[in-house]
């Protein structure tokens, strides 16, 4: 809010219109009239400062960014449900239930070896596979696993990631097929985080998409097969698109280091969550694996004093990723 618009500055305006041979001091009668006025002044012009920035959309919010984003036909992804693969000794129906760690599964397709869909929605439905327990007696039934993600939850989408599809499309208008378009039919299939275009890349009017999972790292099978089938009800008459995951380029780091505090293990882990939180942040946007950036990770993590022996994919220089792969982490060995 603008200096000239709080409680204090507005009240001293209104006194300064007030004669001086006239008592103003806090606790006077004109004193005591004016101040209730000045705080809802104050108050309103609070509001007045909210309602401009909700306005625009790099400092809106909630509701308000929907709306803004809706000025561009953009709509807030609401959360997905994680469909998950699932083995049973004997062959299980459609709509059998199964419940682990308190979340239930439900059948989508029968057999030994069916497909489940979480009926929770969000990234939490994809969390580790194990034992399943069925809701109903089912005969013959003594072996129910919980298997791969097939197609990942996602959560409903948050406002920074509304606001850069909502940058996308002001900057990068998406028409008549061109590589916008193409994207952003990607990004509008369940399971797709983001997605990289090539144009021509095998002659002319081919079009090459790669994908990437909404964890920054290749989405399965299931997901490009889906995003395949989506591209080629939207695609131009002509065009022959190939859609593919991202190719997965693992980083493995191997270090020595001298402790000040802790274990190796909490060093261990330290150093795998940052490392693995900016390789995320490459994705698709800097094809450079910094050695000296993965240096400090490694100095910075809990309990680490110094290091020595550093070494990247058995190297100690800066990796180069190739367009349309992605940098994710390897095994990370702390000695």
């Amino acid at each position: 809010m603008y200096e000239s618009h709080t409680y204090e500055t507005i009240l001293g305006r209104m006194l300064n219109r007030i004669p001086d041979d006239l008592d103003k001091r806090e606790g006077s009668v004109i004193f005591d009239a004016l101040a209730p006025a000045a705080a809802e002044l104050a108050g309103a012009y609070i509001e007045l400062d909210r309602t401009l920035r909700l306005g625009f959309a790099g400092t809106s919010s909630g509701e308000f960014l929907d709306r803004k984003a809706a000025e561009q036909g953009l709509v807030r992804r609401q959360a997905t449900k994680a469909i998950r693969g699932g083995s049973f000794n004997v062959p299980v129906a459609v709509g059998e239930r199964f419940y682990k760690e308190g979340l239930y599964y439900a059948a989508k397709t029968s057999g030994t070896s069916a497909t489940l869909e979480c009926e929770s929605p969000g990234a939490v439905g994809n969390a580790p596979g194990g034992t399943l327990q069925p809701v109903n007696h089912i005969e013959g039934l003594t072996a129910a696993v919980l298997g791969p993600v097939l197609v990942p939850g996602t959560d409903t989408e948050s406002d920074s990631a509304l606001y850069v599809r909502y940058r996308e499309k002001v900057t990068r208008p998406a028409t008549s097929g061109n590589a916008a378009q193409y994207k952003q039919w990607a990004l509008e299939v369940p399971g797709v985080g983001d997605a990289k275009v090539f144009s021509l890349w095998n002659g002319p009017l081919t079009v090459k998409v790669v994908l990437l999972g909404p964890d920054q790292r290749a989405p399965s099978a299931q997901v490009v097969a889906d995003a395949a089938a989506y591209i080629e009800s939207q695609r131009p008459i002509g065009a022959v698109v190939t859609v593919v995951a991202a190719e997965e380029i693992p980083v493995h780091m191997t270090v020595d280091v001298t402790l000040s505090g802790g274990t190796q293990a909490q060093a261990k882990a330290g150093i795998e969550q940052e490392a693995g939180a900016y390789l995320k942040s490459l994705a698709f946007k800097d094809p450079i694996v910094r050695y000296v950036r993965l240096a400090n990770v490694v100095l910075e993590a809990p309990g680490v004093q110094d290091y020595t022996g550093f070494l990247l994919n058995g190297g100690s220089a800066n990796l180069t990723i190739p367009d349309g792969a992605v940098a994710v982490l390897g095994t990370v060995t702390v000695t």
